[in-house]
């Protein structure tokens, strides 16, 4: 599907209220993207569960819960975010509000020997409910994550969503590459524990990878994908996540 105009419309469901219900039909198809996501590394194993919200700790109104485990290998935080922010923009078409919750818990913290990552709780909401101008969304200004040509993108894929709104992201355009780094700005981590901020950060490199990738097939622009480990301790600023070559 067209990712892209999704981009515009979805939005964070922090409190869902006035909901309606996802028909076993819409539950149905949400399965089937799900069993065809495209994920950012292949050979990651991942297992993605939905559930009803009672069986969490997610409280939001939500109907369900969008369950994701993985195994821990290189990269795999950056995986779930990538495969995750897919199924955030189908929703979004649907009619089906999201939000990424980071807190929430669930009963079985492994499962088929994959390690519980993430949820996603989702529920059927009206679609006036959705954003009606993403330019009033408050985000970092271009100029303060993008160097370079913006290419028509920048100040789109800078609406990527992120946990806690840190947007840990630079984007270096040197006119033959985008250089992607995940960037923490020393001291700054708000109220989170400084191991989940590189937990949450991790997975959101790889939604804005996803939102980046989205942006560059709208504006037709072909590319070559390298990732890189992100495996560098917390007292540096920028790591070099991923490059890409354009074509």
């Amino acid at each position: 599907m067209d990712f892209y105009p999704m981009i515009f419309k979805r939005k964070s469901f922090h409190k869902f209220k006035d909901i309606g219900s996802i028909s076993p039909q819409e539950l149905k198809e949400l399965e089937s993207f799900i069993a065809n996501v495209t994920p950012l590394d292949s050979s990651i194993k991942t297992l993605i569960e939905i559930v009803p919200e009672s069986a969490t700790t997610c409280r939001r109104g939500a109907q369900y819960c969008i369950l994701f485990y993985s195994e821990e290998k290189r990269n795999y935080l950056n995986n779930v975010g990538y495969i995750g922010e897919q199924i955030d923009l189908y929703c979004a078409s649907k009619d089906i509000g999201a939000l990424w919750f980071g807190i929430g818990k669930v009963k079985e913290k492994q499962k088929d020997g994959l390690d519980y990552c993430i949820m996603i709780g989702i529920a059927k909401v009206s679609a006036d409910s959705f954003r009606k101008d993403m330019f009033k969304s408050k985000r970092k200004p271009l100029e303060e994550f993008w160097s370079g040509d913006p290419m028509n993108i920048g100040e789109i894929v800078r609406f990527t969503p992120s946990a806690c709104n840190t947007q840990p992201w630079i984007v270096e355009n040197t006119g033959e590459k985008l250089l992607v780094y995940r960037y923490k700005k020393p001291g700054k981590r708000g109220i989170m524990p400084i191991l989940m901020v590189k937990y949450y950060n991790r997975i959101d490199i790889g939604i804005f990878l996803l939102m980046l990738e989205v942006c560059l097939a709208h504006e037709g622009k072909a590319f070559e994908r390298e990732l890189f480990e992100d495996t560098v301790g917390d007292d540096v600023e920028k790591i070099l996540v991923a490059e890409y070559k354009l074509q």
